[in-house]
């Protein structure tokens, strides 16, 4: 429980705000390439109720889905990067529709490539390279541009997304209930 405490401070150190505003701006231009949407969402440690019942670090980043509203996109396509530096554990949910196209290795991949990031200490370089490969997997099975049924060279675009805030979540202690 303590380590759950204390881990808020080491998160803000290894990811200051600059590097939050860069990673932000990643998203956002990630976003305009694909109809999808990422959210990031990074925690110190879990809240009391989690620890109490002795919840995981994968129910936690689904209810955090869930709350941020990644679930609630045009396409059903969103991701939600979700980061729980007590317990060195990184959670990616993917929404209905990309579930069905990724396979599941390919999320393993990731998540083992970002753990070894981070365990480098390069938390900024291991999102950024996470937001490249996410954002390749949506490009690749939804892109913000098809061609028009009437023509070749007539390009469409569609709504890139359901307008949820790009920047990273940081989540705050509020006390024992969450």
């Amino acid at each position: 429980m303590c380590r759950h405490r204390w881990s808020e401070g080491a998160v803000r150190r290894a990811l200051p705000g600059d590097a939050l505003q860069r990673l932000t701006r990643r998203v956002a231009a990630s976003e305009q390439r694909h109809t999808g949407q990422i959210r990031i969402c990074i925690e110190g440690g879990l809240p009391w109720s989690y620890l109490l019942r002795g919840a995981s670090a994968r129910e936690r980043a689904v209810t955090q889905f869930g709350k941020l509203r990644v679930w609630d996109t045009e396409h059903n396509n969103g991701v939600l990067i979700y980061l729980l530096h007590a317990d060195h554990a990184i959670e990616i949910v993917a929404d209905r529709a990309l579930a069905r196209v990724i396979s599941p290795q390919a999320w393993r991949d990731l998540v083992a490539d970002m753990g070894a990031a981070f365990r480098a200490n390069r938390h900024e370089e291991g999102l950024t390279q996470a937001l490249a490969e996410v954002s390749a997997l949506l490009v690749a099975h939804f892109p913000a541009t098809e061609a028009a049924a009437d023509g070749p060279d007539l390009v469409i675009a569609e709504s890139a997304g359901d307008g949820l805030p790009d920047a990273p979540v940081m989540s705050r202690r509020r006390g024992p209930a969450d």
